[in-house]
């Protein structure tokens, strides 16, 4: 992990500070942004940073002031970056919103005034979160500021009062297979795969007022879902997935079975009338000295065609794809005379019915199939290579984010900024606490685990899924029922020695045993998701790609949603929650592109 990694945490003692009994968080607030302002209008580097505590404090920024996703840690980063873009972005009309400030103390030694205000700059709205923490000289200060551009001057979203309000009286259908078809004109931005991130991406584009095209190679919108095994259900609750502009209805359940979701989403791109070409694929895409892409589609009839768009978008989702060569290798595979699987080739378990499985991978689709499996009364064992993060959906989100996603959480919008303003790095302390108090919760799951053998771990640094979703997606399980299966001994555990070699009927491993083995399912992820980048644009382009996934230096993600390293080239990646969020980013910097008024990008170095 980088070196800005810490577990600090402000707390009562460190700050040697006490809490009044009566808190005027409203008072509090206002006083502290008031003069914020004045200083940042006075572009009096100094006089901010002496608005922050001087132990640690932080400043992240997500295009409003840098037009890229930054993180400043300490005075020394703050003030540079101040110094650097003050006087180019302008920030001015700080307004606090009171009825969203107010006092939190998650921890009897820890506490903040949580403020939120919007703000403006030369070309853009901005939302702004601080949280400011008590002093020993009774002053509040800020530890965590975080900046977020909303909106392009002049160019609002086409929603609510800006939609279209002339009756249509007969001509709707044939305008949208007109649109769709782009007979007469290429779109602005043509985007590889429909799967949630392509349909939030094209929907973000179609209110900013940008043409838009995405190709998928599926039959049907959601068949990236509805196709996947059987029993896969998403195991983060409804409140954290919803869509932009379309949030599932109040009915919906809390855990959302894939093909219920395929559904919505085959339902979304109709009701936001997004262009879709399905059961098509990019074949081709080359860049030329302009920056104009040049993408050849093969569409369902099997011509071909070639548009030129100034944006290219991935929206192909995590790894390489389920071929048989994405599987681990390892020797005597091809005289196993059973069958072999990638989990994303996996469809149901009554298809290996009275057949000996073996799943190897123990996180969340290795416990999915796993747990298929025995339910349909197929004899399945769990190889497990290394250990899991564990932890039960029920008490996992009571403690990590029910106060961001539940029933009676704050609006979705709001939640995601909040959300987004704790830097990646600076939350380790924090995560630290959470975590403890799951496995807490989870005590008598996690000691039936170690009971039959099965290893867990509380993730990179004892911070739980935190690290583990943003540097590899994957080490970790949310338990949705399988584990007590584990436990139980219902689904079986082989994870006392690595494996050596494949037999003709089985596995054996390191310490000389053996596994018999009919099918063999590898739930082991996805690879490198560049790959998708190199099969359709070539090595060289590939190449020059930043990293996708993992966290740099500053704790920023290193290539998604932002820029790629080559113009115009774009890859939508991430959970659903992500991808509402930070869909709205990528449509915010294409925007601005086309109209010209993207600035520099103040970036780290590559």
């Amino acid at each position: 992990m980088s070196e800005e990694l810490s577990n600090y945490l402000p707390t009562l003692n460190i700050l040697n500070a006490s809490l009044a009994t009566e808190i005027d968080a409203i008072g509090i607030a206002s006083t502290w942004l008031d003069i914020f302002a004045s200083r940042i209008a006075a572009l009096d580097v100094k006089g901010v940073t002496d608005l922050f505590i001087p132990e640690e404090s932080w400043w992240r920024d997500i295009l409003a002031l840098t037009w890229d996703f930054r993180t400043f840690k300490g005075s020394s980063k703050i003030s540079q970056f101040l110094s650097d873009r003050l006087h180019l972005t302008s920030p001015t009309n700080f307004k606090l919103r009171p009825e969203l400030t107010n006092f939190h103390q998650p921890f009897p030694d820890l506490a903040w005034v949580q403020l939120i205000f919007d703000f403006e700059t030369d070309v853009g709205l901005g939302f702004g979160i601080a949280r400011l923490v008590p002093t020993s000289s009774g002053e509040w200060k800020a530890h965590v500021v975080f900046t977020n551009l909303e909106e392009l001057k002049g160019h609002p979203e086409k929603t609510g009062p800006l939609r279209n309000f002339s009756p249509d009286h007969g001509q709707w259908e044939t305008s949208r297979l007109a649109e769709n078809e782009f007979r007469d004109a290429d779109p602005t931005v043509l985007i590889v795969g429909g799967g949630h991130s392509g349909l939030d991406i094209a929907a973000r584009l179609k209110v900013a007022g940008i043409s838009a095209l995405i190709v998928e190679k599926n039959e049907t919108i959601g068949d990236n879902w509805r196709n996947r095994y059987e029993s896969l259900c998403l195991h983060d609750p409804v409140w954290y997935n919803h869509l932009p502009y379309l949030p599932f209805p109040p009915t919906w359940p809390v855990y959302t079975p894939a093909k219920k979701l395929a559904g919505w989403l085959q339902h979304y791109a109709e009701a936001l009338e997004l262009n879709v070409w399905t059961s098509s694929q990019v074949t081709k895409a080359t860049q030329d000295d302009a920056g104009k892409w040049h993408v050849t589609v093969r569409k369902a009839d099997g011509q071909d065609r070639v548009f030129i768009a100034n944006h290219l978008i991935f929206a192909t989702g995590f790894g390489g794809g389920p071929s048989r060569g994405n599987l681990p290798k390892y020797p005597g595979m091809d005289i196993f005379k059973g069958q072999l699987l990638h989990s994303l080739q996996h469809k149901k378990a009554t298809d290996h019915a009275g057949k000996k499985v073996v799943v190897i991978g123990a996180c969340t689709s290795a416990h999915d199939i796993c747990q298929d499996y025995y339910q349909h009364g197929v004899d399945v064992t769990m190889f497990q290579r290394s250990s899991t993060y564990v932890m039960s959906v029920k008490n996992g989100f009571k403690v990590a984010f029910s106060r961001l996603y539940s029933e009676v959480s704050p609006p979705t919008h709001i939640a995601d900024r909040l959300s987004a303003s704790f830097p990646t790095y600076m939350t380790v302390g924090l995560t630290q606490r959470s975590v403890k108090v799951i496995a807490e919760l989870d005590k008598d799951l996690l000691e039936g685990l170690h009971k039959v053998g099965f290893r867990t771990n509380f993730g990179i640094q004892d911070t739980g899924i935190h690290f583990l979703v943003r540097t590899s997606a994957g080490g970790y399980y949310l338990d949705t029922g399988a584990s007590q299966l584990i436990a139980d001994g219902k689904i079986k555990l082989k994870n006392d020695s690595q494996i050596s070699h494949f037999t003709e009927t089985g596995i054996k491993f390191e310490n000389g045993s053996e596994l018999a083995a009919d099918v063999v399912v590898f739930a082991t992820g996805l690879g490198d998701s560049r790959d998708h980048i190199r099969s359709i644009c070539g090595d060289e382009i590939a190449s020059k790609c930043n990293p996708l996934w993992g966290l740099n230096a500053e704790g920023e993600l290193n290539g998604c949603w932002r820029d790629l390293g080559l113009k115009g080239l774009w890859y939508m990646i991430g959970h659903l929650a992500w991808a509402r969020f930070h869909s709205k980013h990528v449509a915010l910097q294409i925007k601005a592109m086309e109209e010209g008024i993207f600035s520099t990008r103040y970036s780290t170095s590559p």
